[in-house]
């Protein structure tokens, strides 16, 4: 029996910037004074979502696309931080 570690194979994580496009469309119940605020309907609804569907919402239709967008497309902010990511996941192998 040989007491050695094999090595661990690490696959390599790629990260990249993508756009996401999200068209939903459900009824649901829920209190009328929550429609004037939509931050807080959207944070509501968002959970819901997460959730699944319920006896409070009915899913009608969903379609989502992702596609890989170039990195120069994406805010300053989020290139830092593509390049951390990038940079510790270099630094862990």
């Amino acid at each position: 029996m040989n007491s050695k570690a094999l090595p661990r194979q690490v696959n390599p994580i790629e990260v990249g910037v993508y756009e996401c496009d999200i068209h939903l469309k459900f009824r649901f119940i829920e209190e009328k004074s929550l429609l004037g605020d939509r931050d807080q309907l959207l944070q509501v609804l968002l959970e819901a979502l997460a959730d699944g569907s319920d006896e409070f919402l009915d899913m009608l239709h969903q379609a989502i696309k992702v596609k890989e967008a170039s990195e120069l497309t994406a805010s300053p902010e989020m290139r830092r931080q593509l390049m951390r990511l990038r940079n510790s996941m270099e630094n862990n192998q």
